[in-house]
């Protein structure tokens, strides 16, 4: 499971994933935070990149459900309540990401690990979006989650998390597939949920930062 990760720059959004990039948002994302998702436009004649919260909130949820629901196991998407509406609905987005952090406890206590695509480029994960009313905004609220899968066998994933926890991992598409993914029905959707290559990814432990440390706004 992913619960905090560092998006890309805006500069490196617009160049990596060919959109329009957006401003203003935490370096270190966790649950609760707004970052950036691509997603196809309202009429889907365009691909756009817009902020959401991380941390899926359907019509009905309270913003304090973030903090279960930035992660959704792709065994049980369709059933949730949480997600189930943003699946049949195949409301899927891209997450851009730099790397993303897990607990690694092969010293015995969790040391946090940064992984990232070998050849540096940021990741495009599998998402769903949903939105919900927002007195404070005409458009509403946006928000999003990350797809999970398995990875008990995975020769690197399968590191992090409690010893006794379940392995798990985020769905981290090719980029050849962006476009495919983001036009998929829910039908279609689960050819795209599957293991990144172990080879292609490279972990190496990062230890949080001092309090408050690295969580300054972006700005273009």
């Amino acid at each position: 499971m992913c619960s905090n990760y560092r998006p890309p720059s805006p500069q490196d959004i617009e160049e990596y994933f060919r959109v329009l990039r957006p401003e203003d948002f935490k370096l270190e994302m966790y649950p609760g935070y707004v970052g950036p998702l691509i997603r196809r436009s309202k009429d889907a004649s365009a691909v756009e990149c817009v902020l959401g919260n991380f941390g899926l909130l359907p019509h009905w949820a309270k913003p304090a459900l973030a903090r279960s629901t930035f992660n959704a196991r792709c065994e049980t998407v369709a059933t949730k309540p949480s997600f189930r509406g943003a699946w049949s609905k195949a409301q899927h987005c891209i997450i851009p990401a730099d790397w993303i952090y897990e607990p690694n406890y092969e010293q015995g206590k969790p040391v946090r690990w940064k992984i990232q695509r070998r050849d540096a480029r940021p990741f495009g994960i599998a998402g769903l979006w949903d939105w919900r009313p927002d007195p404070e905004s005409a458009d509403g609220k946006l928000s999003f989650t990350m797809l999970t899968v398995n990875a008990d066998d995975h020769s690197l994933m399968r590191r992090f998390h409690a010893p006794d926890d379940e392995k798990r991992m985020v769905v981290i598409l090719d980029p050849a597939h962006y476009e495919a993914w983001l036009n998929a029905d829910a039908q279609a959707s689960p050819q795209y949920l599957t293991q990144f290559a172990a080879e292609a990814l490279t972990a190496a432990p990062a230890p949080k930062p001092p309090r408050g440390a690295g969580e300054e706004q972006l700005v273009a």
